[in-house]
């Protein structure tokens, strides 16, 4: 019996060596990809949450404060405001980033003529610069010679302070990344849209169903997954919006301050402090992990 298990544990082990043998050439190409994954998103990713419990201004030693640098947070007036503001942000780049690409996908689809030049139109801005798009809608919204305040003014209207003003600034800034990001949903959509059976049209309207009725019936529930796939993208995007604000209100203004703002200003401009800037980011990689996680589980329980 002895002699019997001692041959299968021989065999097993022979089994093993061979099928590690017959991958070593693939483990061989997977490992630098590994190293790399490794050296460039898990190594500073484990090296934030370090920071974020030590005070680091990368010129002294940092040391060790624990949970400082999180009650410093919560402290922070600012703090609660930016986060107001980003999930303001959020819910009106949704409302037009999410709706607008479908919109304009389903018009896409329907037309007969010129489609590769309307397609080109429309993903033309992501093909951009972000900084570029940012600068461009800088001059649009310059309240002195700015080319929508020359507008309004010619057609008798006034013009508007746009970034400068509390009421028209979030809206100015989610209006710049609807502009910037919209062609790449809207492709996304369009090819999702033309992989529908054709089938399923025709039988609804031979069925007398209106556009209305097949855009509800047929197209939306066809575009079910690509929409709760964009959906979910589209929150943790903007959730971690910092260009349009940076750039055209600064990091200064209360009304436009976002998270990714308030975690560039304890790091760099008014607090120097790397290690509450880290606090901040664990704090939103805490916060998109665990709207992911309860995302995916509700989808899968609906499915």
């Amino acid at each position: 019996m002895a002699v019997i298990e001692a041959g299968l544990r021989e065999s097993r082990r022979a089994q093993l060596r061979r099928k590690v043998q017959d991958n070593l050439l693939a483990y061989a190409f997977m490992a630098a990809g590994i190293a790399c994954f490794a050296l460039f998103s898990w190594y500073p990713l484990v090296r934030g949450v370090v920071l974020s419990f030590q005070q680091v201004n990368f010129v002294t030693d940092p040391y060790w404060v624990g949970l400082d640098n999180f009650r410093a947070l919560f402290a922070d007036p600012l703090f609660w405001t930016a986060w107001k503001n980003t999930i303001v942000f959020t819910g009106l780049a949704l409302v037009f980033g999410y709706l607008v690409p479908l919109a304009i996908a389903v018009l896409l689809n329907e037309l007969r003529h010129f489609k590769g030049f309307f397609r080109v139109a429309v993903y033309l801005p992501v093909m951009l610069p972000p900084i570029v798009v940012v600068l461009l809608f800088k001059y649009f919204y310059d309240p002195g010679n700015g080319l929508f305040n020359t507008i309004l003014n010619g057609v008798g209207l006034p013009g508007s302070q746009w970034t400068q003003s509390s009421s028209t600034a979030m809206i100015s800034l989610v209006l710049v990344s609807t502009w910037a990001n919209l062609g790449g949903a809207t492709l996304m959509y369009l090819a999702a849209l033309q992989s529908i059976p054709g089938e399923l049209y025709e039988a609804a309207e031979l069925d007398g169903a209106t556009i209305w009725q097949r855009l509800r019936h047929v197209t939306i529930p066809q575009l079910r997954f690509i929409m709760l796939v964009l959906l979910l993208m589209q929150i943790i995007a903007t959730m971690q919006v910092f260009i349009e604000p940076f750039q055209l209100t600064g990091t200064t203004n209360p009304d436009t301050v976002t998270v990714m703002v308030l975690i560039y200003r304890y790091a760099f401009t008014v607090n120097n402090d790397f290690g509450l800037a880290a606090a901040m980011s664990v704090l939103l990689f805490v916060v998109l992990g665990a709207f992911s996680a309860l995302y995916l589980r509700l989808t899968r329980t609906a499915e």
